[in-house]
């Protein structure tokens, strides 16, 4: 089956089987925009329907899109062997929005909804470990929004005298913990 084939082929079942969003072709990849409430139902379609099998998840990412109704953005790449195609999941969400877990479907999605959530602070819902994995416990915040100040809110440094790391809270006048839209030069 060649790839427009299969592309054309694919867009007619989806109407019919998928409920999604947008569908878009974007440098011979598809790229399906998809609603919270039907991912789980979207995810076992994918997987397990003969006409998809898109058996491997390549990554999930999020991106932070600050000036939006929608802040935040998940994608998901998924690979079928058998068919040779990609397809890339995108996922909207606002702030205080949670996603459900796709762990039960793609085991190896378990590290990267707990990146997404220590980093960004978007909570997935059945997740069986969710905590911090790249950030210390103690960490406050999320490091990649882009509201995160640059400069942190405590310092770390090495006490000579006491022979052991410090931890302090780091003074800076307020006007450089604002974020604006604008260069500040």
């Amino acid at each position: 089956m060649s790839r427009s084939t299969f592309e054309k082929k694919f867009i007619t079942i989806f109407k019919g089987v998928i409920p999604f969003i947008a569908y878009q072709r974007i440098n011979q990849e598809s790229v399906l925009t998809l609603s919270k409430e039907y991912l789980i139902f979207n995810f076992y379609i994918f997987k397990n329907q003969i006409q998809y099998q898109y058996s491997l998840l390549a990554c999930i990412a999020g991106v932070d899109l600050i000036e939006k109704t929608y802040r935040f953005c998940i994608t998901y790449e998924l690979l079928s062997i058998v068919y040779n195609t990609r397809l890339r999941v995108k996922l909207f969400i606002d702030e205080i929005s949670t996603v459900p877990s796709i762990c039960a479907i793609f085991i190896n999605s378990n590290w990267w909804e707990r990146e997404i959530w220590d980093l960004f602070g978007i909570y997935f819902v059945n997740h069986s470990d969710l905590r911090r994995i790249l950030t210390d416990y103690g960490f406050e915040g999320h490091p990649l929004r882009k509201d995160f100040p640059l400069t942190g809110y405590i310092e770390l440094r090495y006490d000579i005298v006491t022979k052991r790391i410090v931890s302090e809270p780091l003074e800076l006048s307020q006007e450089f913990r604002l974020f604006t839209f604008e260069m500040p030069w």
